[in-house]
């Protein structure tokens, strides 16, 4: 049974809404429902919900910009929802922090599935935190780049690299592995938790990104590696 966790639905159509938030009941989750994204805002800083599950498109402000606050003002699991066929949307929820999306329609047992992931990941991290407090700094290093992984923080050439969440667990695993090669579903099943359901782009995204953060030329990267056909490495 699931005890005190708060998730907070946003969506303004009432019928999913309610389903949503059904469901969730049964599962033992304490639920709260927001039908714009001023309300999401005002529920998500008076509750302090564990999880937040944010329709793209929303009456009085965008799931996108409520997404962008949140992930500004405190680390909140984000799971989005989009109706829209567009992968930019996607990426961008994703570039702002979110930890998943699900596009409607979808399976109600999927996103039950993916919701227990990502708490299960985010109580990993949260536990891995208090343990990085009462042990020695524990560095990755690779060519010119370093990772604290106590402190969740990035090196390059000895400054500092703001990383996303999503793009730090990303380095870190490659890094933990430095010269093998890792393929997509492997990097997915680590980093996002779960099997993953859909195309291993966002993978592919997120490699962009990191390359753009820490190569000298992304275009020719030379940690970054891809292996054509299979997956990524990390070259020191």
């Amino acid at each position: 049974m699931v005890k005190e966790i708060t998730i907070l639905v946003v969506e303004d159509d009432n019928t999913l809404r309610e389903v949503l938030s059904y469901n969730l009941r049964k599962e033992d989750y304490i639920v709260l429902e927001a039908a714009d994204g001023a309300k999401a805002l005002e529920l998500y800083r008076s509750a302090n919900p564990s999880l937040i599950i944010l329709d793209l498109m929303l009456p009085v402000m965008s799931g996108l910009e409520v997404c962008r606050i949140v992930q500004s003002e405190k680390r909140v699991p984000v799971i989005m929802l989009t109706a829209k066929a567009e992968d930019v949307d996607k990426v961008v929820g994703l570039e702002l922090g979110a930890d998943d999306y699900v596009t409607k329609p979808f399976n109600m047992r999927e996103l039950l599935a993916r919701i227990k992931a990502v708490l299960r990941r985010t109580r990993a991290g949260a536990n891995e935190a208090v343990r990085g407090e009462k042990e020695v700094s524990r560095y990755l290093e690779g060519g010119d780049i370093r990772v604290d992984l106590s402190r969740h923080s990035v090196l390059r050439r000895n400054e500092l690299v703001e990383l996303n969440p999503k793009e730090f667990e990303l380095l870190a695993f490659l890094m933990s592995n430095i010269g093998q090669v890792i393929n997509r579903e492997q990097v997915l099943r680590k980093v996002w938790g779960y099997d993953y359901i859909g195309n291993a782009r966002t993978v592919d995204v997120h490699m962009r990104w990191l390359r753009q953060k820490l190569e000298a030329d992304p275009d020719k990267p030379v940690h970054l590696i891809t292996v054509r056909g299979y997956g990524y490495k990390y070259e020191a």
